[in-house]
C-alpha cells in the first residue's frame, strides 16, 4: 500500500531503504548502523538486506567517518552518514565546515559532494550530558551547506529522499523525542520542494513559525489558544537553510504578529536571523515585535530539569499574550 501510518523513525528506515534500493551508489555508514541498526534502530535490518559493503559500521571516529564519505562522494557515491547523537558532531566539525562545505566554491562548480549527514538532535528523551543538542544555527552559518530538519513522519520519509538525491551536502537533523510519534506516509505522493515552508494550521492572529520538535508544541498551543478565541497559524518552516522567508512573510501579512519557536537557545539562534529579516521585510505590517522563544543561555542541564529548560506550552501562550498586549 502506498499509504502507511508509520513512526517518525520507521519512516526514515523506509526512506533509506527505497534510497539504497533506488541507487546502487548510496551509501549508510556510521557507528552501529549495521548489526545493531542504530541506538534508535533507524537503520534497522538494512545490513541484513544490502551487505556490508553498502551499510557500513564504522569506527568511533566521527571526522574520519565525514572524511570517508567526502573522498566517496568525490568517486561518485552518494554517503548517508550517521552521527549517533547531536554532541558527537563536533570532532567532524572541521571536515563539514572546511572542506565538505567548501569544495564546490573551491572547485568552481566542477565537484559536486551529494553526502547527507543524518543527526539526532533536541532534548526531551532524559539523556545525559551531549545527547540532547540542537546546534542547528552553527550548520546554518556556513554557506555551502543545507540544514533541514523533518516533523512528522511523511516530511521524514521524502525530505531525506530530496536530501540524498541532492548533489550538495545536506545536515538532516532528525528530532529524536518525535521518533515515535505516528502519522501518515505516502510513499507515491510528488513532495514539494525540500527548502519550503509549510502553512500546518491556518489562523488570523499571530503567526508561530517553527521546525523539527516545536512543530507540535505549535500545534498544541494554536489549539490551546482557541479554546479562548485566539486564532493562532501556524508554520512548520522544514528548512533552516535556506529559509523560506516568502511563507513567513506571506503569514505575516495576514496576522501582524510573529512568533518564532525553536528548543536551540534564543541568544543567536536562527529566530534571531528569521526576526530580523521579517521585521525588514514587514515592517509596516507589524502590529507588534518579533518574539522569540527557545532554549536558554546555559549548557543543556541534566534530565531532571530539562521540562524546565525546553520551551513548552506554557512559554509559546505566555509569547501569545506579550505579542497580542501591544
Amino acid at each position: 500500500m502506498a499509504v502507511q501510518r508509520l513512526p517518525l523513525a520507521k519512516a526514515l528506515n523506509e526512506s533509506l531503504r527505497k534510497a539504497l534500493e533506488t541507487d546502487p551508489k548510496v551509501l549508510v555508514m556510521g557507528e552501529d548502523v549495521g548489526k545493531l541498526g542504530g541506538v534508535f534502530r533507524i537503520t534497522d535490518g538494512l545490513q541484513k538486506d544490502f551487505g556490508e559493503d553498502r551499510v557500513i559500521d564504522t569506527p568511533l571516529a566521527e571526522s574520519g567517518i565525514v572524511g570517508t564519505a567526502i573522498g566517496l562522494a568525490l568517486r561518485g557515491y552518494r554517503p548517508v552518514v550517521e552521527i549517533q547523537f547531536d554532541g558527537f558532531v563536533f570532532p567532524a566539525y572541521d571536515q563539514i565546515v572546511t572542506q565538505l562545505a567548501k569544495q564546490h566554491a573551491r572547485a568552481l562548480g566542477k565537484i559536486k559532494l551529494p553526502v547527507v549527514i543524518r543527526i539526532p538532535y533536541g532534548g526531551g528523551i532524559g539523556a545525559v550530558e551531549h545527547h540532547s543538542e540542537s546546534p542547528e544555527s552553527l550548520f546554518a552559518h556556513v554557506a555551502g551547506l543545507k540544514v533541514v530538519s523533518p516533523a512528522n513522519p511523511s516530511d521524514a520519509y521524502w525530505m531525506l529522499q530530496q536530501a540524498i538525491q541532492s548533489d550538495d551536502p545536506v545536515i538532516f537533523f532528525e528530532p529524536k523525542r518525535r521518533y515515535w510519534d505516528k502519522g501518515e506516509v505516502d510513499t507515491e505522493a510528488i513532495p514539494g520542494p525540500l527548502h519550503t515552508a509549510r502553512v500546518v494550521r491556518q489562523g488570523t492572529d499571530v503567526t508561530l513559525a517553527a521546525y523539527g520538535p516545536m512543530v507540535k508544541v505549535c500545534t498544541e498551543a494554536a489549539a490551546a489558544a482557541a479554546e479562548e478565541g485566539r486564532s493562532l497559524e501556524v508554520l512548520d518552516l522544514r528548512s533552516v537553510s535556506p529559509l523560506d522567508f516568502d511563507t513567513i512573510q506571506s503569514s505575516v501579512e495576514r496576522t501582524g504578529r510573529l512568533i518564532v519557536v525553536h528548543e536551540a537557545p534564543v541568544f543567536f539562534g536562527s529566530g534571531a536571523e528569521i526576526a530580523a529579516r521579517i521585521t525588514e521585510r514587514c515592517f509596516y505590517h507589524l502590529e507588534a515585535p518579533v518574539l522569540r522563544v527557545g532554549g536558554y543561555h546555559t549548557p543543556y542541564p541534566p534530565a531532571r530539569l530539562e521540562d524546565e529548560y525546553l520551551p513548552g506550552l506554557d512559554r509559546v501562550l505566555d509569547a501569545v499574550d506579550r505579542s497580542l498586549a501591544y
